[in-house]
Protein backbone atom coordinates (compact mmCIF):
# COMPACT_ATOMS: atom_id res chain seq x y z
CA UNK A 1 0.00 0.00 0.00
CA UNK A 2 1.91 3.39 -1.23
CA UNK A 3 1.28 6.58 1.27
CA UNK A 4 -1.11 8.98 0.25
CA UNK A 5 -0.69 12.44 0.22
CA UNK A 6 -3.05 15.18 1.57
CA UNK A 7 -3.49 16.26 -2.37
CA UNK A 8 -4.28 12.95 -3.31
CA UNK A 9 -6.95 11.95 -0.57
CA UNK A 10 -10.19 13.27 -2.54
CA UNK A 11 -9.27 11.33 -5.48
CA UNK A 12 -8.14 8.00 -3.45
CA UNK A 13 -11.89 8.36 -1.44
CA UNK A 14 -13.62 8.98 -5.00
CA UNK A 15 -11.66 5.34 -6.03
CA UNK A 16 -12.83 3.33 -2.96
CA UNK A 17 -16.14 4.70 -3.55
CA UNK A 18 -16.81 3.97 -6.76
CA UNK A 19 -15.36 0.33 -6.13
CA UNK A 20 -17.71 -0.27 -3.20
CA UNK A 21 -20.39 0.56 -5.44
CA UNK A 22 -19.28 -2.10 -7.79
CA UNK A 23 -19.17 -4.51 -4.65
CA UNK A 24 -22.65 -3.85 -3.91
CA UNK A 25 -24.26 -4.43 -7.14
CA UNK A 26 -22.17 -7.53 -7.43
CA UNK A 27 -23.56 -8.68 -4.09
CA UNK A 28 -27.32 -7.51 -4.69
CA UNK A 29 -26.99 -9.35 -8.21
CA UNK A 30 -25.93 -12.91 -6.45
CA UNK A 31 -28.22 -12.57 -3.63
CA UNK A 32 -31.44 -13.58 -5.93
CA UNK A 33 -29.58 -16.75 -7.41
CA UNK A 34 -28.04 -17.72 -3.85
CA UNK A 35 -32.00 -17.93 -2.59
CA UNK A 36 -33.38 -18.89 -5.00
CA UNK A 37 -30.93 -22.20 -5.25
CA UNK A 38 -31.44 -22.82 -1.34
CA UNK A 39 -34.92 -24.03 -2.37
CA UNK A 40 -35.14 -27.55 -4.50
CA UNK A 41 -37.76 -29.75 -5.78
CA UNK A 42 -38.37 -33.32 -5.21
CA UNK A 43 -35.79 -34.08 -8.24
CA UNK A 44 -33.02 -31.22 -7.17
CA UNK A 45 -33.26 -32.65 -3.29
CA UNK A 46 -32.97 -36.61 -4.28
CA UNK A 47 -30.19 -35.08 -6.71
CA UNK A 48 -28.43 -33.85 -3.73
CA UNK A 49 -29.06 -36.15 -1.30
CA UNK A 50 -27.82 -39.33 -4.18
CA UNK A 51 -31.42 -40.87 -3.67
CA UNK A 52 -33.61 -41.41 -6.12
CA UNK A 53 -36.84 -39.65 -6.18
CA UNK A 54 -38.86 -42.68 -5.29
CA UNK A 55 -36.64 -43.09 -2.38
CA UNK A 56 -36.60 -39.59 -1.16
CA UNK A 57 -40.68 -40.08 -1.51
CA UNK A 58 -40.78 -42.84 1.05
CA UNK A 59 -38.04 -40.64 3.51
CA UNK A 60 -40.72 -38.25 3.35
CA UNK A 61 -43.73 -39.89 4.12
CA UNK A 62 -42.38 -41.70 7.01
CA UNK A 63 -41.08 -38.12 7.85
CA UNK A 64 -37.13 -39.22 7.50
CA UNK A 65 -36.25 -36.27 6.05
CA UNK A 66 -37.25 -32.40 6.82
CA UNK A 67 -39.60 -30.84 4.04
CA UNK A 68 -41.98 -28.30 3.23
CA UNK A 69 -45.36 -28.93 1.36
CA UNK A 70 -47.61 -26.18 -0.83
CA UNK A 71 -50.37 -27.98 -2.31
CA UNK A 72 -49.36 -31.02 -3.98
CA UNK A 73 -45.84 -29.60 -4.18
CA UNK A 74 -42.71 -30.77 -1.93
CA UNK A 75 -39.94 -27.68 -1.06
CA UNK A 76 -36.67 -28.47 0.37
CA UNK A 77 -33.95 -26.50 2.07
CA UNK A 78 -30.49 -27.24 1.22
CA UNK A 79 -29.40 -26.08 4.10
CA UNK A 80 -31.45 -28.04 5.86
CA UNK A 81 -30.99 -31.20 4.13
CA UNK A 82 -27.31 -31.15 4.34
CA UNK A 83 -27.53 -30.61 8.10
CA UNK A 84 -29.38 -33.92 8.16
CA UNK A 85 -27.17 -35.36 6.59
CA UNK A 86 -24.57 -34.37 9.03
CA UNK A 87 -26.84 -35.51 12.18
CA UNK A 88 -26.58 -38.92 10.69
CA UNK A 89 -23.22 -38.96 11.12
CA UNK A 90 -21.94 -42.36 12.42
CA UNK A 91 -18.73 -41.96 15.08
CA UNK A 92 -15.51 -44.20 13.78
CA UNK A 93 -14.21 -46.76 16.03
CA UNK A 94 -11.39 -44.62 17.44
CA UNK A 95 -14.07 -42.14 18.67
CA UNK A 96 -15.86 -44.53 20.74
CA UNK A 97 -12.75 -46.59 22.46
CA UNK A 98 -11.74 -42.71 23.42
CA UNK A 99 -15.05 -42.01 24.82
CA UNK A 100 -15.60 -45.05 26.52
CA UNK A 101 -11.92 -44.06 27.93
CA UNK A 102 -13.05 -41.08 29.06
CA UNK A 103 -16.09 -42.43 30.57
CA UNK A 104 -14.24 -45.05 32.58
CA UNK A 105 -12.06 -42.43 33.67
CA UNK A 106 -14.74 -39.97 34.38
CA UNK A 107 -16.35 -43.11 36.95
CA UNK A 108 -12.99 -44.25 38.57
CA UNK A 109 -12.26 -40.63 40.31
CA UNK A 110 -15.71 -40.94 41.99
Amino acid sequence: MENLTFDQLPRAVSLLHEQMGRIERLLLEQRPQQEAAAILNIHEAAALLHLSVATLYTKVSCREVPFSKRGKRLYFHRGELEEWVRQGRKKTVSEIREEAVQLAAGKKKK
